[in-house]
Parts: C-alpha cells; sequence; structure tokens
C-alpha cells in the first residue's frame, strides 16, 4: 500500500511484544498475519485490552509472525470485490456495510458505485499481477472522503450481493479457472439493498436486545417491512430453498429462548475450520511431509 501511494491508517509492523507494546497507541486494532471471521483481530482501547491482546497473541505464538498495528479510525465501512485475469480488471462490486451483525460483519448492505475504489483496485491487482479473486474492507472517515484500506482477502467473500446486482462474479471466477479469458464486465447495479437475516437476529442479541427486541426484528424480516422492505435475503431466500429455513429458525428459537447465547452461538457457528496462524502452519507441515 505504501508503495503504491494508496490510503490505509496509520500502520506499524512489528514481531515482539516489546515492540507491539512501543507500537501500540489506543485507540488501534492489532491484527495477526493471518485471520478469519474477526479471528485474530483486537481493538486496543486502553491498557488493560492492551495486555489482553498480548496475552492472547503469546498463548497462539502469534508473535510467530509478523503482527500489525493500526490507528483506529471511525466511519463508514465498505466492501470491494474484484476479479482479475492475469493483473487486469474484469469485474468490480462494492457495497457499503449498513447494519452490522455478529463479528462485526454486515447484516444489511446497499451496493453502491465508486470511481476512486475502481481505480485503487486496479492499481493493486496489476501491481500484483493478480489473477482470480480478491475483496477488500474499508473505511471512509466522512461520506465525501477517500476511503482507507484495512483488510484484503485472496477471495470471493459473500458474493451475493454482486449476484442480486446484476454482477456474477462466481461465472467469472470459474470460467477463468478453466483457462478462458471472459471480457470486461458491465458494472452491477447501484443503491441494490440485501441482508443476511441470521446476521440480523445475532446482531440484535450481541447489541444487548431482549426478547422482544429479537421477536420485533424477527417479524420485520419475516413481512419485509422497513429497513427490510424491497431488501432481498442472501443467506437464507426461505423463499427459493425452503430447507434454508431450518438454520434462520433454529437461530431464532434459541435467541428468543436466551439472547445471551448470542457470542457463543456465532462463535460455534464460525467453527474450528477457520484459519488462523496455527491451522497455517499445519497445512505447511503437512505439505512439508508430502514433499
Amino acid at each position: 500500500m505504501e508503495s503504491l501511494g494508496l490510503p490505509q491508517p496509520p500502520t506499524r509492523i512489528v514481531i515482539s511484544e516489546a515492540g507491539l507494546r512501543a507500537a501500540a497507541r489506543p485507540p488501534c486494532m492489532i491484527k495477526t498475519s493471518v485471520g478469519t471471521a474477526s479471528r485474530g483481530v483486537w481493538l486496543v482501547i486502553d491498557q488493560a485490552t492492551l495486555d489482553q491482546a498480548v496475552r492472547e497473541l503469546v498463548a497462539a505464538d502469534g508473535f510467530a509472525d509478523e503482527v500489525l498495528v493500526q490507528d483506529f479510525v471511525a466511519g463508514r465501512i465498505e466492501h470491494a470485490q474484484a476479479v482479475f485475469d492475469r493483473g487486469a480488471l474484469l469485474a468490480l462490486h462494492v457495497y457499503r456495510q449498513v447494519a452490522s451483525g455478529a463479528g462485526g460483519g454486515p447484516a444489511r448492505k446497499l451496493s453502491v458505485r465508486s470511481d476512486d475504489i475502481r481505480q485503487d483496485v486496479a492499481t493493486i491487482g496489476a501491481a500484483l499481477g493478480w489473477h482470480g479473486a480478491l475483496s477488500f474492507d474499508l473505511i471512509r472517515p466522512v461520506a465525501d472522503a477517500r476511503p482507507l484500506y484495512i483488510d484484503c482477502n485472496p477471495r470471493l467473500v459473500e458474493p451475493m450481493s454482486a449476484q442480486l446486482a446484476g454482477l456474477d462474479l462466481v461465472d467469472l471466477l470459474l470460467r477463468l479457472s478453466l483457462g478462458e479469458h471472459p471480457p470486461v464486465a458491465a458494472p452491477p447495479r447501484d443503491g441494490v439493498r440485501s441482508h443476511l437475516g441470521m446476521q440480523v437476529l445475532l446482531g440484535c442479541a450481541l447489541g444487548g436486545g431482549t426478547r422482544r427486541d429479537v421477536m420485533r426484528e424477527g417479524a420485520r424480516l419475516l413481512l419485509r417491512q422497513p429497513p427490510y422492505a424491497g431488501s432481498a435475503e442472501e443467506l437464507t431466500p426461505v423463499r427459493e430453498d425452503w430447507c434454508s429455513a431450518v438454520p434462520l429458525v433454529a437461530t431464532a428459537l434459541i435467541l428468543l429462548a436466551q439472547p445471551s447465547r448470542a457470542a457463543a452461538l456465532a462463535a460455534k457457528g464460525w467453527g474450528d475450520h477457520l484459519l488462523d496462524a496455527a491451522a497455517l502452519a499445519r497445512i505447511d507441515q503437512g505439505f512439508g511431509q508430502q514433499a
């Protein structure tokens, strides 16, 4: 990012506990080199949260690789998903996070057009000679400010928002995997709204919602009342796939019985299949043994 002159929050890279304590100036974010679904990420607001982050990093052998420290920046969260053909940008979809759910992930989304993000993403892909999918998380400190890049994934992340907006990123990725060279895709529609019902309910409970709050939010989802009027369900589209009602109803019943179980429910749903530094070390070890 620095070599390309692209915007990000003030950032330091450290490799030890002493280096981390010297670089961390609350409020700040601490991130391990690898993490999924908010694993390996800490928001440090004071000395106590810094000490807790250090303890967890040491326990997970987090200093075996680089650790990133970034100044905390408040603002509007946006997400960008791109597909490249050997460095050439084929398609880009950008959506705004309207409301968050478990783990800070989006519960409600709005597709938007962003020429500045398109230019930045194209620059990154060209510099890397990237082939395949690349996704970014960004923060706009104020509405018209240039976005700051805070995260990157070498994959598609929840591509249904793009699909609903008229851009099939998965098809493009599959065609690339077959050795094809698809033409540059037409830009998706902006203003398309979507949501993830399970994230909505978990976010309501995690935000301190009571049983009545969860029931009220569930009723809005079911009846497509505002803010879900005109919004499409991404994860559990019951009208097209009735079986998808099972996890949604199960989540609702658990939260209605005990809203405080939201955190444990979300953590169990993410599961141990998510990548972290320890998982990558096991994968590397397995490949080494095969070689």
